[in-house]
């Protein structure tokens, strides 16, 4: 797959948010983290993902370019929350009480755990499924593993396990 371009202004855009969501969250925790490094590489449905081991910070250039200053505002922060509540805190739930802290109390941001863009032109084939009470869409990796039997899921609703169609 073919990497999207990112035009050097919305790179910009995007260093000139962490660097001042990072100078902010080490002004008010009195600490002098690092940079992390930053790059493009996110794929599928996921906005951006925090490696911590590596401290890094991959975002999906393709929703970045759909959705420039909402994904800059807060898929940016989002991250750099994750890689930061590490350091501080070591281990902990990923959008527990230390994250939520660190987003809204340190970097002034509201703690959503997941964005809302649209996603048509990053999903990829999905595949029917049906609960007792209604028609669901799965991804090819969880398709792929229910048709080899590692995983049943179940509706979120009503509980029943999810059927192929």
């Amino acid at each position: 797959m073919k990497t999207q371009r990112i035009p050097i202004a919305t790179q910009q855009a995007v260093m000139r948010c962490l660097r001042d969501k990072l100078a902010q969250a080490n002004l008010k925790l009195g600490r002098n983290y690092p940079e992390p490094k930053l790059v493009y590489h996110q794929r599928g449905t996921s906005a951006g993902t925090a490696w911590l081991e590596t401290y890094e910070i991959r975002l999906n250039p393709v929703l970045l370019m759909e959705n420039e200053q909402e994904f800059i505002d807060e898929v940016v922060p989002h991250e750099l929350a994750h890689l930061l509540v590490w350091k501080t805190f070591g281990r902990v739930s990923p959008h527990g009480k230390e994250w939520k802290w660190m987003m809204e109390d340190v970097l002034g941001v509201p703690a959503r755990r997941t964005h809302r863009f649209e996603l048509g032109s990053v999903r990829t084939n999905t595949f029917p499924y049906r609960c007792k009470c209604q028609q669901h869409q799965l991804t090819v990796r969880r398709h792929n593993r229910v048709v080899r039997g590692e995983a049943v899921y179940r509706c979120r609703q009503c509980g029943e396990p999810l059927m192929s169609e």
